[in-house]
């Protein structure tokens, strides 16, 4: 929508300076942009009698404004130069003038409401105050917001007050922006505060001086003092940390002056994930020189201990044991060297036996240049899929091995969304590779820890290998790790091993991820252990039946079995009914146990199998209503009891997240992002319903899997369950709401109360009666739906692309026939 404030700027500063050496004119559509603001920033250049003129607010700007000094209230030495500062304002959504040309008393106050929200004094009272320095001119001709902007919060703003508040009169500190998201400015800004702090000569860089300033500014419980400000702001910057566990947890921390208990639990779960330190460390729970490192840069210390390396030399029997005898247990190297590469790069005949024989571990990484944006199309990503595909299963590799796609350069965002060049758009072609060919294999992400952390949302990569060496990166820069990092690239060195001598780089390995490959040519899959476990239960069930003159269907005696430890009592009693205990007695008496997960072939995460079968048990007790727009019990044992949790957690967090689409779109079944309502969770509640429908139609439990896990059945999960359950988006969007706040039956009732007040939220029954709530409540049905299409949405090219592949084979199969017909 144009502004007419903005619309009076543009065609002001165009026809004032759109005759002069190198000004570019920009567009009169009344929208704030940088187009904008570079226009006015060459008015003030011709006004300060620079010529030519650019598109930059450089030194030689800076300079100029500096020799004319501070202007404030009363300012009269050049008109056209306060309505730069007044057009600035406006197009930054301060009022800015009474009378343009003339810095007036409305002029002073709307620059005082600007440098408040930077952090910095207003200047003092009435119309002494409300002073532009050349530093907050040059802020007021950028596109920076002072305010908490979408995604943003309160806590990283007011470090960035703070940070502006201190510094901002030093040389060297540049006054960053205060919207409340923590980015590539603010981190350059962090560094320059810790270098002043030091003593140093701040530019920003983590040198050596940097670090050898920190070694010595250790900091433990008890500690307090603007080094421990500095620290604290750098662990709410990396938040939040996932701790692992039955149930991954996002921990968050806060910015203060005094190292506390809390403070040292949350550098605890920090140095656990970020692979540092763990109990029983003298440094567990320390804020040293590594943890600092970490919090600081991508790399952290890169000469910390590492157990993983990457190569494109070739691992000979002298190089595996120099690997060895040093520490390393895991080598990543490289499928494939394109056409006219010199590096000669790709795994050699016999290498991956060398590997293997000195105990070493390989993961196989795809990279086909990679190195600009005209390397990432889609039809690439599926190319080369193809391709990593047939040379993995060349070289031996196991099914559910995960390669690792490269993006070798510093990838922005539009870069990452970009269409039909992009790097999600080439993910996208992988992923729809690998599954023509049957999804042997997974795909992983090597890139930086912005493009890992889209990738990995956007297309379900299963790990994250982080190019953390590269530091500098702008996506290295004003990002967390990502939570499935599984390998950090920190340091690239030589090695010097007798006369042989070649590179390397040292790469963190998490522990718990990526497990690496220890052996070729398995016929097995993932998922095949406990296929064979659920056979076993199969078996005793229909043994049991035999024995005890038992009525229950076999398969479901094994939900009950794997779901009875964690899914008992009375509320799944009203779900899925009781289990049979003579029949848990029976298993367990043949040695038998729970086992509780299991990995799912088709994206290679781990399945909470107790979950699965509840939800299956719910399904099978309650089938699905007449009218799709309905809700059942089998629902709350399902997605249901998800939704219901999923917005309890919104109307908790509704200070982060305002509108209820927003945080679905952000957190509901996104691969990589800890959610009440995870993306595993969603494939239990998928998979959960399909074998109860399959059990329901008379088929047995083993069959399902079997067919769904290793027979190319989970390739379209998704489509399957939409298609069965609801079988269009308006009666998913109006079962969603039923299931929220419709005039459901008893069960469900219960459940709201239970998992929605129970969390400390209203009843969306309740909510909706509030002015304006009832299109909120309707947009977080519109966000379930969304994220279930989008799910489909994949699947569907996945599909298609298997049945172009199907048509492909078949026409060459058939030229084939005909050819040697022909011949014969």
């Amino acid at each position: 929508m144009a502004d007419e404030k903005v619309l009076d700027a543009q065609k002001w500063v165009n026809a004032t300076y759109g005759s002069v050496a190198g000004y570019v004119r920009c567009p009169e559509d009344g929208r704030t942009g940088w187009s904008t603001m570079n226009s006015l920033i060459m008015g003030l250049q011709t006004e300060l009698g620079i010529s030519p003129v650019v598109a930059s607010f450089g030194p030689t700007t800076m300079s100029k404004l500096q020799a004319l000094g501070d202007i404030g209230f009363g300012w009269n030495k050049n008109a056209n130069i306060v309505r730069i500062i007044q057009h600035g304002l406006f197009c930054k959504g301060y009022w800015g003038a009474n009378g343009f040309g003339e810095f007036g008393a409305v002029t002073t106050e709307a620059v005082k409401s600007l440098r408040v929200n930077m952090g910095l004094p207003d200047g003092g009272m009435g119309t002494a105050g409300g002073t532009v320095t050349p530093k907050i001119f040059k802020c007021i001709l950028n596109m920076d917001a002072y305010v908490v902007v979408a995604g943003g919060t309160e806590k990283i703003r007011n470090i960035q007050q703070w940070l502006n508040g201190r510094y901002w009169q030093r040389d060297a500190y540049s006054i960053g922006p205060c919207d409340g998201i923590y980015s590539r400015d603010v981190q350059k800004s962090l560094v320059i505060a810790i270098q002043y702090e030091l003593g140093l000569t701040p530019n920003g860089n983590y040198g050596p001086g940097t670090q050898a300033g920190l070694k010595a500014r250790t900091l433990r419980e008890g500690s307090t003092g603007i080094f421990v400000e500095l620290f604290t702001a750098a662990c709410v910057f990396n938040e939040p940390v996932v701790l692992r566990g039955l149930n991954d947890e996002e921990v968050r921390t806060t910015f203060k002056s005094t190292f506390d208990s809390k403070t040292k639990e949350f550098v605890q779960i920090f140095q656990v994930f970020s692979q540092l330190y763990g109990p029983g460390d003298a440094n567990y729970g320390v804020g040293e020189f590594d943890t600092w490192s970490q919090l600081l840069v991508s790399m952290g210390n890169a000469d910390r201990k590492a157990t993983a390396s990457d190569t494109r030399f070739e691992i000979t029997p002298s190089r595996a044991r120099w690997l060895w005898d040093n520490g390393y247990r895991m080598v990543g190297r490289y499928l494939y060297d394109p056409p006219g590469s010199t590096l000669d790069k790709e795994i050699k005949p016999g290498e991956l036996n060398t590997i293997f024989s000195e105990g070493l571990r390989v993961f196989p990484i795809y990279q086909d240049n990679a190195r600009q944006l005209s390397d990432f199309t889609y039809s690439q990503g599926y190319q080369h899929a193809l391709k990593a595909h047939d040379l993995a299963s060349g070289y031996g590799f196991n099914r559910g091995t995960t390669i690792y796609f490269a993006v070798d350069y510093d990838a922005q965002q539009w870069e990452i969304d970009g269409q039909p060049q992009g790097i999600v758009a080439y993910f996208n072609g992988v992923v729809a590779g690998l599954a023509s060919r049957g999804k042997k294999y997974l795909h992983g992400v090597y890139g930086s820890r912005n493009v890992c952390i889209n990738v990995t949302a956007k297309t379900g990569a299963r790990f994250s290998f982080v190019s953390g060496m590269s530091w500098g990166f702008s996506g290295n820069l004003g990002y967390p790790l990502p939570s499935n990092w599984a390998i950090n690239q920190i340091k690239e060195f030589q090695v010097t091993n007798g006369a042989d001598v070649f590179d390397l780089d040292r790469d963190v390995w998490r522990v718990g991820a990526e497990p690496g490959v220890s052996s070729v040519n398995n016929t097995g899959g993932p998922a095949d252990g406990y296929i064979a476990y659920v056979q076993r239960l199969l078996n005793h069930a229909n043994a049991y039946k035999s024995a005890h003159n038992v009525g229950t269907n076999a398969s479901r005696l094994v939900m009950e079995y794997i779901r009875h430890e964690k899914y008992r009592g009375l509320q799944w009693w009203w779900l899925a009914d009781s289990y049979d205990e003579d029949f848990v007695s029976y298993c367990n008496a043949r040695g038998e146990y729970v086992q509780n997960s299991f990995t799912d072939p088709i994206t290679g995460y781990e399945l909470d199998a107790t979950h699965l079968m509840a939800t299956a048990n719910g399904f099978l007790e309650n089938s699905d209503p007449a009218d799709k727009k309905e809700s059942t019990g089998g629902d709350i044992a399902g997605w249901g009891g998800d939704i219901m949790t999923f917005w309890a957690n919104w109307r908790n967090a509704v200070d982060e997240y305002a509108s209820p689409l927003t945080f679905t779109q952000a957190k509901l079944a996104i691969p990589g992002v800890v959610s009440s309502f995870g993306y595993t969770d969603m494939i239990e509640d998928v998979d959960g319903y399909l074998l109860a429908k399959h059990v329901a139609g008379g088929g047995d439990i083993v069959a399902w899997m079997n067919g769904h896990y290793n027979g190319g059945g989970g390739l379209t999960r998704f489509r399957s369950h939409f298609d069965r359950r609801w079988g269009n988006a308006t009666d998913a969007r109006a079962c969603c709401w039923d299931v929220l706040a419709g005039p459901s039956d008893v069960t469900v009732n219960a459940a709201r109360i239970a998992l929605i007040t129970g969390a400390g939220a209203a009843l969306p029954a309740d909510y909706v009666l509030l002015p304006g709530n009832t299109e909120k409540l309707a947009l977080f049905c519109q966000g379930f739906t969304d994220r279930q299409l989008s799910l489909i949405g994949l699947e569907n090219s996945l599909a298609a692309q298997f049945k172009e592949n199907l048509a492909t084979y078949r026409k060459q199969a058939a030229q084939r026939a005909s050819q040697r017909g022909a011949a014969r």
